[in-house]
C-alpha cells in the first residue's frame, strides 16, 4: 500500500480547495502533500511538483485536477511516482498541451466563460463562475473561489508534454459527469486513451472539493493498486 499522496491543483484556483480531501486521507493515515503550483508555465509547475516529490520517503500517488492533469502527465515520470490519478483533468499525450486539447470542442459543449487575456493572464467571468466551475458548491463558497481566482498564465496552457507518464505508469481517472469546463465525453476519451481505471461522479468541475469522498475512494484504489 502506497502511503504518500501528492495533490496538484488546476487553473484559476490554489491548493486550498483540497482541504476536504486532505482531511479524509490524513484520517486514513496517508501522508498528503499539496503542491502550490504557480500556474504561470507548465515547466514551472512541473518543477514545483518535482520539488515536493524529491522530499518524499517512499512511493507516491500523484493526483491532478483539471490543468493539474497536464502537470502530472509531465512530472509523473519522477521515480517516486507509482500511480497517477486524474480528477476531471486533462491528460495530454506527447506533444499535446491544454491548448491543443481544447481547440476543437464537440458541438453543443458548454463554453467556459474565460475572459480575454489581460497582461498574459486568464480569469473566469466572476458572474458565471458558480454555474460553470462549481455548480454543486454552496453559492457563498463559489463566490469566494471566484473572488480568490489565481491568474492563469496563457503560457501554461501552451506548455507541451514531452513524455506522458500515463504511458508508463498505472493510471486512474474520475469523470465529473456534470462538468461544464471540460466536457465529460472528452474526459472519458482521455481516460480511455490513457488506459486508466475509470470511475464517475455526478459533480461539477469542482468535484475535487464538492465530492472529496469520491476522490478519496479512487485515490485509495490507486494506492492499493486496484
Amino acid at each position: 500500500m502506497i502511503r504518500n499522496v501528492v495533490l496538484v491543483h488546476g487553473g484559476f484556483v490554489d491548493g486550498s480547495g483540497w482541504l476536504g480531501l486532505h482531511r479524509l486521507l490524513t484520517a486514513d493515515g496517508f501522508t498528503v502533500k499539496i503542491v502550490q503550483n504557480p500556474t504561470l508555465s507548465l515547466e514551472g509547475d512541473v518543477a514545483a511538483t518535482r520539488f515536493i516529490l524529491d522530499g518524499l520517503d517512499g512511493p507516491a500517488v500523484l493526483v491532478g485536477h483539471s490543468y493539474g492533469g497536464a502537470v502530472i502527465s509531465e512530472s509523473g515520470t519522477h521515480d517516486a511516482v507509482a500511480a497517477l490519478v486524474y480528477i476531471a483533468a486533462f491528460a495530454p499525450d506527447k506533444g499535446e498541451s491544454v491548448n491543443t486539447l481544447i481547440a476543437d470542442p464537440p458541438p453543443g459543449a458548454p463554453v467556459p466563460p474565460i475572459l480575454p487575456p489581460r497582461d498574459g493572464f486568464l480569469f473566469l467571468d466572476r458572474d458565471k463562475f458558480h454555474a460553470s466551475f462549481a455548480a454543486d458548491l454552496p453559492k457563498d463558497e463559489a463566490a469566494f473561489l471566484a473572488d480568490a481566482q489565481v491568474p492563469w498564465g496563457v503560457g501554461a496552457l501552451a506548455g507541451t508534454v514531452t513524455e506522458p507518464a500515463w504511458r508508463h505508469k498505472p493510471s486512474w481517472y474520475l469523470v465529473a459527469t456534470a462538468d461544464r469546463m471540460i466536457p465529460p465525453a472528452a474526459q472519458r476519451a482521455m481516460a480511455t486513451r490513457a488506459g486508466a481505471v475509470t470511475a464517475e461522479a455526478i459533480g461539477s468541475h469542482a468535484v475535487y472539493a464538492s465530492q472529496p469522498g469520491a476522490v478519496a475512494d479512487l485515490i485509495r484504489q490507486a494506492a492499493a493498486g486496484r
